[in-house]
């Protein structure tokens, strides 16, 4: 069986992107790992491909990664950071000849058709987006040959999903998540997990509670990702984790 391929597309925040005249340690950090594009995911299995979110660099990530086929995206919620991509997708529509999936629960499906309101239009303009929207209930679904599961969670106020397909998991953008959805993870040998920053946030996890999750999961290996400049420098912080846990890295690669 083809393994399952996991790119982690961006692994920061916009709290995280380099500021032209910051002077803050990571900003001037000659580091790659400190360099964090908008927080996103690929997956690639059986020859589907499926983003998971597209935020602001959502088209650099595509070329970085050079993806040239794309069957669906999945959203985790309806923040710009990781909605503001859109647009892009009419690249993908133009080469598949084709609309694009787009999968989330139905709040988010509609904050995406106001935000893009021009794509859904009885006479669109031509070249717009060609979208098309799929509302998620909370169950198992299949885009390809991949099926995902749901993970509900909470983003303060906001309700997110993470997803779950084979012995992957990924969720962020949360600060709580009950345990019955949590147990939904369990048994992945790779989770992905959010912390801004090791101060506690209004919604999103610390470092010490992202680690206490993964080591209440416990993969084979654990990555922290959505992570601010608050955070610290990755070598710096890498070295306090317990052992298999990790800072993800943008461009870096899971098989599994």
């Amino acid at each position: 069986m083809a393994l399952l391929e996991i790119s982690i597309l961006g692994s920061g925040t916009s709290q995280g992107i380099p500021v032209v005249g910051c002077t803050c340690d990571v900003c001037r950090s000659s580091d790659t790992r400190d360099k964090r594009l908008r927080t996103a995911a690929l997956l690639q299995h059986n020859g589907t491909t499926v983003a998971i979110d597209a935020g602001p660099d959502f088209r650099q990530q595509m070329l970085r990664e050079q993806v040239r086929r794309l069957n669906g995206i999945v959203m985790t919620h309806n923040h710009k950071d990781h909605t503001a991509g859109i647009d892009d997708v009419r690249a993908f529509n133009w080469i598949q000849q084709e609309p694009m999936n787009i999968y989330a629960r139905g709040s988010v499906l509609s904050a995406i058709k106001e935000e893009f309101f021009y794509a859904f239009e009885e006479n669109p303009y031509p070249g717009v987006p060609d979208i098309n929207l799929n509302e998620l209930d909370g169950s198992p679904f299949r885009i390809g040959g991949l099926e995902l599961t749901p993970i509900d969670a909470m983003h303060h106020r906001m309700p997110v999903y993470g997803y779950r397909t084979g012995d992957f998991s990924y969720l962020t953008d949360a600060n709580y998540i009950e345990t019955s959805e949590l147990d939904k993870m369990k048994g992945s040998r790779f989770v992905v997990i959010n912390a801004l920053r090791k101060e506690k946030h209004i919604s999103h996890f610390t470092l010490e509670e992202a680690v206490d999750i993964l080591q209440y999961l416990r993969p084979e290996k654990g990555f922290i990702t959505h992570i601010s400049h608050q955070m610290g420098k990755h070598r710096e912080v890498e070295k306090e984790l317990p052992k298999g846990i990790f800072l993800a890295r943008d461009s870096m690669k899971v098989y599994c």
